[in-house]
């Protein structure tokens, strides 16, 4: 497919996504009612989304510990979305209006708008109902010194990918019936969102990839792939925290997190949350 085509499709995209941008828009800080509590009796994160979930180490606890890990590893998922957020928009923040990105500069506007208001409703349910933000994970972004291209193509697929994963919670927790409201709100609406920045996305990817195939030699291309296959396992490993082990009450928090991690049934989940993905930069080509 010509730089043309990929160009003339991106167009059609970004004109569908801020029409839907503008059709969809509501105001977050009257969208939520925040209640004084949520109840500590429910799981806060569906159960086979945990990250012990189908593991040896599983038995080793009872329901009132388990119900209490879903509480912090819910905290620590929102957590992680809102750093990710804020790294985000200020690599989008950075490329507005420059060349190169005349087509996608008018959707950036929305993007930014939304993902702030995404970034304040995930930070405010950690602080209401977990007191706390857990530090910051820097995501990384690629250095300048790499060929513009290449960085743009890093760049772009490591927001697709943090994009990609939260979604994937957030869609399932959004239909757990089993979740409360407030939680089960918050994922909902983010879903909703991020189904059109992921589609914005993809298609962004799929151009920068073609760009730098046609003007990159084929050992930075094949670099490139190999950093945001590695960035998918960053992002894997940031779900299995410590300090949410710790909160929770469980022993040996950093020996738990060890044995959750080497059990075979995580490599099954791992799977099964990089789906999407995967197999995205399967069809663009850059995963083999």
């Amino acid at each position: 497919m010509t730089a043309t085509t990929y160009d003339e499709q991106l167009e059609r995209v970004v004109q569908r996504l801020i029409e839907a941008s503008v059709e969809d828009y509501y105001n977050p800080y009257r969208t939520f009612e925040w209640p004084d509590s949520i109840s500590p009796e429910s799981l806060w994160m569906s159960r086979d989304l945990l990250s012990l979930y189908g593991t040896a180490v599983a038995e080793t606890l009872d329901e009132e510990q388990i119900i209490e890990l879903s509480r912090w590893e819910g905290v620590n998922l929102y957590c992680l979305i809102a750093h990710g957020i804020r790294e985000l928009l200020i690599e989008v923040v950075m490329r507005i209006y420059k060349p190169g990105y005349e087509i996608a500069t008018p959707y950036f506007h929305h993007f930014i708008g939304e993902e702030n208001e995404h970034m304040w409703f995930f930070a405010e349910f950690c602080l209401r109902y977990g007191g706390k933000i857990y530090p910051d994970r820097h995501m990384a972004f690629p250095a300048a010194d790499r060929a513009p291209e290449v960085n743009n193509f890093i760049v772009f697929s490591q927001i697709l990918i943090f994009e990609q994963i939260g979604d994937y919670f957030n869609a399932r927790m959004a239909a757990d019936d089993t979740l409360p409201h407030t939680v089960r709100q918050v994922n909902h609406i983010h879903h909703k969102d991020e189904s059109r920045h992921i589609a914005f996305g993809a298609k962004l990817v799929a151009v920068l990839y073609d760009r730098m195939c046609q003007s990159r030699p084929a050992a930075e291309v094949q670099e490139a792939a190999t950093a945001v296959r590695r960035y998918i396992d960053v992002i894997i490993q940031r779900l299995y925290n410590v300090e949410a082990y710790r909160d929770a009450g469980i022993p040996n928090p950093e020996k738990f997190r060890a044995a959750v991690m080497a059990d075979p049934a995580r490599k099954i989940a791992h799977d099964r949350i990089t789906h999407r993905t995967m197999s995205f930069y399967k069809r663009i080509g850059a995963f083999t």
